[in-house]
């Protein structure tokens, strides 16, 4: 059985999905690929785990940055997994590049490269967005592209976190932010 619960967030409503002791989703409401780890049979409840994501997302839109992070449930290839530990440890304010990640997942696999498109899969698919934070993920060019929640919302929350936004752009206005 998986339990979810709702948070309203100033950028829309949010669906927290749990397996009733650990946080195994995180979606904005319509974004790509919600919903993603839930199964057929899910039940709205009151869990400990909702209340401390509920405080963790509250100390976060504050302006904050949380000084915890909930228990996750990562059900997911030992690849993907790889890369959302790695986005795990982005801080908070701060970017970092497809590139650079496919470069620290090559290297901790002994292989020469490793492709950014592959990344760019593993990071689309996180479905705990915000805590594993996907949107501080950018193009090598400092392009703002692939985030599920969509592009405005990756603005938002890097411009939330008082993200240096100077070299970052929207590819397809093709101007800086």
């Amino acid at each position: 059985m998986q339990y979810i619960q709702c948070y309203d967030s100033p950028l829309g409503r949010i669906t927290l999905a749990s397996d009733g002791e650990k946080l195994s989703g995180l979606w904005f409401d319509g974004q790509k690929y919600y919903g993603s780890t839930l199964s057929k049979e899910q039940e709205q409840r009151q869990l400990p785990i909702f209340e401390q994501t509920a405080r963790w997302l509250d100390i976060y839109f504050s302006g904050q940055k949380p000084d915890f992070t909930p228990p996750l449930s990562m059900q997911t290839t030992p690849f993907r997994r790889a890369v959302w530990e790695i986005m795990l440890r982005i801080p908070y304010g701060q970017t970092m590049t497809y590139g650079a990640i496919a470069k620290e997942i090559a290297g901790q696999r002994g292989a020469g490269r490793m492709s950014a498109h592959a990344v760019g899969g593993a990071v689309s698919h996180n479905p705990i967005s915000l805590i594993i934070p996907c949107h501080r993920v950018v193009g090598t060019n400092g392009s703002l592209t692939g985030y599920a929640g969509g592009i405005d919302k990756k603005v938002q929350l890097l411009t939330l976190e008082k993200a240096d936004l100077s070299r970052l752009f929207v590819p397809e206005k093709g101007t800086a932010l």
